[in-house]
């Protein structure tokens, strides 16, 4: 892609598969040879969370949790085709689709490659992540489309109040379904700690420091302070949970790709059934596109989050969903470009005629 494709994105996020390999070998390393680090952090518990780990990730779920107008909800009404994509495709398509195609691959084309205990935690993960759609990295994805930036601000906040009261149910369903046993006082308390309390207190702040400083200083100033936080946060994560996979990736090196291949799939499956579904509503480009953006990434943060609650940070759940992280970049930029070069698909104007 040309470089003004890519304004949109700041050096880390370009890079992020590249940085996850990196903490990834750092991480193995150390587990490898001082071994008493991750030990050490194994005994900072509670509930089954680790709390290094939980607050790391708050670190990277609540700058998010900023950027989000929840204000915007009030609109949704007025423009509901592109809602209605987002929200049967993120919610009642992509965490089934992902359970069906992880399940073909960890217990049918990779059948003699691992143990059938291996193979449901890693669709543990699976499902983790396709119950989880983006409320993030949305809107770099966004930006690189030339999406509507107003639209993918109401998609987000819904999607964000979506994820409340459907993604405990999806996943114990999933779970159940995959004989797992489902933790529920955890998988809530996962939840709560990774969506509720960063939820909250980014609105809280949202609110007071635009009360306070003005919509213009919270949005160009503030929020930009956040960013490296965010990105540390990410990075260090990675780093403590590599450090306690060490030992299985140095002897299984070929499950990051075997997990990969379903998640990859998944992602252009879920992409283009709302990016087709919009283009057969005729809905605009600037709408289509990021319908089809939040569907196909992933909230990945939280499917880290709920993975090391739920089995721990050692366990190949947690490794699975961290294998989502390594392949997001990559594959949504050859998204974004495959968006990029289908605009004359759509027709011009606004989503105002198109509702």
């Amino acid at each position: 892609m040309e470089k003004t494709k890519l304004q949109g994105i700041g050096l880390f996020e370009k890079y992020l598969s590249i940085w996850v390999i990196v903490c990834m070998g750092i991480g193995v390393m150390i587990g490898k040879f001082l071994p008493g680090v991750p030990d050490f952090l194994g005994k900072f518990e509670y509930a089954h969370v680790s709390v290094p780990i939980a607050i790391l990730i708050w670190l990277m779920i609540y700058p998010m949790m900023m950027k989000v107008d929840f204000a915007s909800v009030k609109n949704a009404g007025r423009n509901p085709k592109g809602l209605v994509i987002t929200w049967v495709t993120n919610w009642l398509i992509k965490p089934f689709t992902m359970f069906a195609i992880a399940s073909f691959f960890f217990y049918v084309v990779f059948k003699n490659a691992m143990s059938p205990e291996i193979a449901k935690q890693y669709l543990a993960g699976a499902v983790l992540l396709g119950a989880a759609p983006c409320t993030a990295m949305v809107f770099v994805w966004s930006t690189l489309t030339k999406g509507n930036p107003a639209y993918t601000v109401v998609q987000v906040a819904t999607n964000d109040l979506i994820i409340l009261v459907a993604f405990v149910p999806i996943v114990a369903l999933l779970l159940g379904v995959s004989d797992i046993a489902v933790p529920w006082a955890t998988l809530f308390l996962s939840v709560a700690l990774f969506v509720v309390i960063p939820l909250t207190a980014g609105a809280l702040t949202r609110s007071l420091m635009i009360k306070k400083r003005g919509a213009d200083y919270f949005t160009n100033q503030f929020i930009p302070k956040w960013n490296g936080v965010t990105i540390i946060g990410l990075l260090l994560t990675l780093v403590i949970i590599f450090s306690f996979q060490g030992e299985i990736i140095l002897s299984q090196p070929l499950d990051i790709l075997m997990i990969a291949a379903p998640l990859i799939i998944q992602t252009f499956l879920i992409f283009f059934i709302a990016y087709l579904w919009a283009k057969f509503w005729k809905l605009p480009h600037d709408i289509a596109a990021p319908a089809g953006m939040i569907g196909a990434s992933n909230f990945f943060e939280l499917s880290v989050a709920v993975a090391i609650s739920l089995f721990g940070p050692k366990s190949p759940a947690a490794l699975a969903t961290i294998v989502g992280v390594l392949t997001e970049v990559p594959v949504m930029l050859i998204l974004v470009n495959i968006a990029n070069k289908t605009t004359r698909w759509f027709p011009t104007g606004t989503e105002k005629n198109h509702t």
